[in-house]
């Protein structure tokens, strides 16, 4: 488990373990035409990449989602639309996508 620095509290929480099926074999993705030392990157979580799968892949919806996982469907949604900022700023702002190892 990992320990993470609450933004609303002084003190430290556990952070929850997720149920994550899929783990890519890819680590980075760039666009082609540029160097990867020219480029800022983005990191995508595990967590993140396992709730763009299951709603945009799998088809399932909100609550078979947080089940999967083993989360709230608020803890889902916050994860996925994180997933989805970050996707967005990699393309709009021409940056690389690192996968977390």
């Amino acid at each position: 488990m990992s320990w993470f620095r609450h933004n609303h509290c002084m003190g430290w929480r556990r952070r929850k373990m997720r149920n994550i099926e899929f783990f890519s074999d890819v680590e980075f993705f760039k666009p082609a035409w540029i160097l990867s030392i020219q480029l800022e990157e983005v990191e995508l979580l595990h967590d993140e990449i396992e709730a763009l799968r299951l709603k945009n892949i799998e088809k399932l919806d909100i609550i078979d989602w947080a089940k999967k996982m083993g989360i709230s469907k608020s803890t889902f949604a916050r994860i996925y639309n994180q997933a989805l900022d970050k996707i967005a700023d990699a393309i709009i702002h021409v940056k690389s996508i690192k996968i977390e190892k």
